[in-house]
């Protein structure tokens, strides 16, 4: 059951200038390491392919430090990456290579968010990377706080009441955290005792 949402946690997709892919409709055909097998990030990778009519393409599976390698090494095309940016593995990339970030960027943006409510507009701000000085549209989920129906109600309200009392004292993405941003894009039922804190 849901606690909060807490921050955008960005979908990354980071190639090579060499590669000459541009858009996600150039990754028909491409080798694309969608992230660790199982993961959070290959589940995504995988809606945004599927949604936007990607279906001839080679699957690889490794870490977001590893992927950097096989982008390096030329092994892969592309890399789906999903984190709070900047992404360490991307930044380290791109004081090495030329990279560019593939947007998802109008009809294949709205195809996403249509495929699955959790995912939203966002954009990656010119700059962030060495060499992407223009800012890249893409599409978000949100990072959750979630916990199992089992956990007592006045717990999971002062876990909750102890995030939101406190978020100056937290020390990445406080501009994001607020209570009043706390059920965006929340995709699971609300826990109760999160909810009596929200409702207070």
């Amino acid at each position: 059951m849901g606690v909060a949402t807490l921050y955008p946690e960005t979908i990354t997709v980071v190639t090579l200038q060499s590669t000459g892919i541009e858009t996600v409709g150039d990754l028909e055909g491409a080798t694309i390491n969608t992230g660790d097998l199982g993961s959070g990030t290959q589940v995504n990778a995988l809606q945004i392919l599927e949604a936007v009519g990607i279906e001839d393409f080679d699957e690889q599976n490794a870490s977001f430090s590893q992927a950097a390698d096989q982008l390096r090494n030329g092994d892969i095309d592309a890399a789906f990456v999903v984190g709070g940016w900047p992404v360490g593995a991307i930044e380290d990339l791109a004081t090495t290579n030329d990279v560019a970030i593939v947007p998802v960027e109008g009809d294949n943006r709205e195809a996403v968010k249509d495929a699955a409510s959790w995912f939203a507009d966002d954009t990656i701000p010119g700059g962030t990377y060495s060499g992407v000085e223009e800012d890249v549209e893409t599409v978000s989920v949100q990072a959750m706080i979630a916990t199992n129906e089992s956990q007592p109600e006045d717990t999971v309200e002062t876990v909750t009441e102890t995030i939101f009392e406190n978020v100056d004292d937290l020390t990445i993405k406080t501009d994001f955290i607020s209570a009043d941003s706390a059920q965006d894009g929340m995709s699971i039922e609300l826990h109760p005792g999160a909810a009596a804190y929200f409702e207070m």
